[in-house]
Formats: structure tokens, sequence, C-alpha cells
């Protein structure tokens, strides 16, 4: 496993593992097989309504609470300072947890103009040490400008879609300047199109590797923190088995070369949905 060094001088697991979209009941036993795995970061929301089987899974597993990496993160529909306070009471509770590694704002939903509300309760949680990190998803260059404008604690990361199609070049050349990491969801591309691209598929093959390997390999080689999901057990081994072979200068470039602004998730200041 490989760690990266947060702005708050946190230690992160740089690959982990995502329940986007599985259900609680298969959480418990992918979560499970990921920590069997050997992953020690689990990344989970209140809206993906599965924090109860992720809970399960961390308590049955028999790893130090200390050596796991949880995130989860704050819905729309409960952003502003009480109401986030009231959110992170109910996620902890749900997980079973004393407290989150790092916990997020999920979109910055600008039409309703209340994430820096929501943050400056982050910041509370944060003080008050019942979480040790706070970030922010889906955030745009202009809202995480305005957290750095009107808010005291700079974010760690920023959770993005991001992928060879979608690389946010722009977007990490502004988070790194004020040292946030930039944190990819959907890394292999929602609907796996981009495992199918020719330049990716004979990198593969050149290192006996999966299409899927090799993007989780570009984007640590990136200094992305990367989070795949699978419920496919033979897949979350797979996609930690990436460690052991490096791309070279030519292949990043070729990789690299692939950008096509292709979303496949919504664009951040259209997420309005509460």
């Amino acid at each position: 496993m490989q760690y990266v060094t947060l702005n708050n001088g946190l230690e992160m697991p740089q690959l982990g593992f995502g329940v986007w979209q599985v259900p609680d009941e298969e959480a418990e036993p992918a979560v499970a097989k990921a920590l069997e795995t050997g992953y020690r970061s689990i990344d989970t929301a209140k809206v993906y309504e599965n924090e109860h089987g992720v809970g399960r899974a961390i308590a049955k597993s028999g790893v130090a609470r200390e050596d796991l990496f949880i995130t989860t993160k704050v819905w729309n529909s409960d952003q502003g300072y009480d109401a986030t306070l009231k959110a992170f009471d109910a996620s902890l509770e749900r997980l079973g947890l004393d407290y989150v590694d790092l916990y997020l704002i999920h979109w910055p939903t600008p039409e309703f103009d209340d994430y820096v509300d929501t943050y400056k309760a982050m910041e509370k949680l944060y003080h008050d040490g019942r979480v040790k990190a706070i970030g922010v998803c889906n955030f745009n260059t202009e809202h995480v400008q305005r957290l750095l404008d009107e808010c005291d604690v700079v974010p760690v990361l920023n959770q993005v879609e991001c992928h060879p199609y979608l690389q946010q070049n722009d977007l990490k050349a502004f988070c790194a300047k004020h040292n946030i990491f930039v944190e990819a969801w959907s890394p292999l591309m929602t609907g796996g199109e981009v495992l199918q691209d020719d330049v990716i598929t004979k990198i593969a093959a050149n290192h006996g590797k999966t299409p899927a390997q090799v993007i989780i390999r570009w984007h640590l080689q990136s200094n992305a923190i990367v989070i795949p999901k699978s419920v496919t057990p033979s897949r979350i081994e797979e996609n930690f088995n990436v460690f052991d072979f490096e791309l070279s200068a030519d292949e990043m470039q070729r990789i690299s070369s692939l950008d096509r602004n292709q979303r496949k998730g919504p664009e951040p200041s259209e997420m309005n949905k509460r």
C-alpha cells in the first residue's frame, strides 16, 4: 500500500475502496473482501444508503480502527450548519464508529448557496476532533476558491469524476497549487468505455495486466488518490494488485493524450438535486 500525506499531516492510503451504487446488503461482504485483500481506505456516503453495511464489515474485520481510513459525506439535503452537524451524528451512528477520518461535502449545489455554512460546520467537527480531515466532492475551482476565501481550514482533497477520458487537468493544477489532493471517483469511467480503448489495451498487454489495472496505475502515478468500486471478489483483488509494475513516461503520456473532457456524471454547477 502507498500512502499520501494530506495538507494537515494526516496519512491516507492512495488506493481505496468505493461503495457507490452498492446496496447495503452487498456492502458488507464487498467491504469485508476489500479489507481481507489489503485495502485500508473505505469511501461511503449518506446517500449511498450503505453505511450500515460498511460499519458491519468494519466491526467484523478484526482490523484495528487506527489502521483504517473511513470517509463519508454530507448529502445535499443535509447542507447548512446545524443540519450538517445532525447528519454527521447520524452517519457516525450508522457506521458504528466514534470518529471518521474524512468528511466531505458531496456536491456544492450552488443554487442553494449553503456549502460555506456546511463547511464551517465541518470545521467545527474537525476542531472538536470528531473527524481527522475535511474536504469536498465535485467542486469546481470557483467553489473551492470561495472556501479558501471565506473559511479557515483548507480542504485536504477534492473528490471528482476523473478517468483517462476526463482528466480534469485545470482543476488538478488549481488544487495542487493549494496543496489539495484530487481523488478520482469513477476512475475506470462509468460504463467502462475507456477499458476498451486501444491505447489502454495495448499497454495492458505489454505489462501482462488488465486495462483496469493500467488505468488505476496511471491515476497513482499522476499523484491522484483513487477509489475503484467492485462487488466481484476477483475484481476487488485485481484492482488492488497494481503495486508490482510501473508505467513508463511514454505510456503515461499516451494515456494522457486520451483526454476528451467526456463527463459521465453531472456538471457540478448544475447538480442541485436534493
